[in-house]
């Protein structure tokens, strides 16, 4: 077990970053990460990237930007919902595996197994015996994870009070965002003391050597994306692969073939 760390508080960022520095600088990352694909592919490798936080600190928008120009089939983002009363029966970690990664692929969690030591704990969802039986047992599964391969990676989006105030109330103003306000992040704005002292104790316990937690300052949601993707891909090694030039060909000619009328098709609205 890690040594418990002394992690300063939470204080607001208030530094920015101009737009055209940031797309610039995303559209870069982006392309790096594009050739880290196609390394895991051509490798065979298996890649766990794990991103935890508070609620709004920021996840969900990094997630976004780091699979956003990636072929699906290879990065895959994965967001398990509530556990099924099946699931509920099952070994704790068992639904997790089922999403692990094959060979040459990346998976995304948004959110993980780490529910049990921070919603769940919180909101009373586990027993003490199912908090204290995590806590022993995630540091070995995930040395199993490693021990089989696995490139485990485990990030935490640190977010302050005020900030995360704003963005809440920023959600509650925006119709397009509002579901992203669920019950759970209003109960959790009774709890932040209680969300602090969980966090504090899981880094407590799995924080460990072998499977290190990287805390992402993520006051600047700017600044937190370019930062996290950046340090991704310095903790997966990845060469340049050679790109194959693509010639291509003639289209096919049209001899004797008549397609029916385009005005036979049933076309949508043109509104605008």
């Amino acid at each position: 077990m890690a040594p418990h760390k002394n992690i300063e508080p939470e204080k607001r960022d208030e530094r920015k970053i101009a737009k055209k520095l940031y797309e610039k600088e995303l559209n870069k990352l982006q392309i790096k990460l594009v050739k880290l694909q196609e390394w895991i592919r051509q490798e065979g490798l298996r890649v766990v990237v794990i991103f935890e936080g508070r609620d709004a600190a920021g996840k969900g928008g990094v997630i976004k930007r780091i699979s956003q120009c990636l072929n699906p089939r290879i990065c895959k983002v994965i967001a398990l919902g509530t556990p099924t009363e099946k699931e509920k029966t099952q070994w704790y970690f068992q639904r997790y595996v089922n999403n692990l990664p094959a060979a040459g692929e990346m998976i995304l969690f948004d959110r993980s197994w780490y529910n049990r030591a921070g919603v769940e704990r919180v909101m009373g969802f586990c027993s003490e015996d199912e908090y204290q039986e995590f806590m022993r047992s995630c540091p070995e599964f995930e040395r199993m994870l490693i021990r089989s391969g696995i490139i485990l990676i485990k990030y935490w989006f640190s977010v302050s009070d005020e900030e995360q105030e704003l963005r809440f109330q920023a959600r509650l103003d925006d119709p397009t965002k509002r579901w992203k306000l669920s019950p759970m992040d209003v109960a959790s704005r009774e709890k932040w003391i209680d969300y602090s002292k969980a966090k504090d104790e899981m880094f407590r316990y799995t924080d460990t050597k072998q499977s290190p937690w990287y805390v992402v300052p993520a006051d600047n949601k700017k600044r937190a994306r370019l930062n996290c993707i950046h340090h991704l891909l310095t903790l997966v090694p990845y060469k340049e692969l050679p790109v194959k030039k693509i010639k291509l060909p003639p289209r096919q000619e049209s001899h004797s073939y008549v397609r029916p009328p385009f005005s036979d098709q049933t076309i949508i609205p043109d509104v605008y």
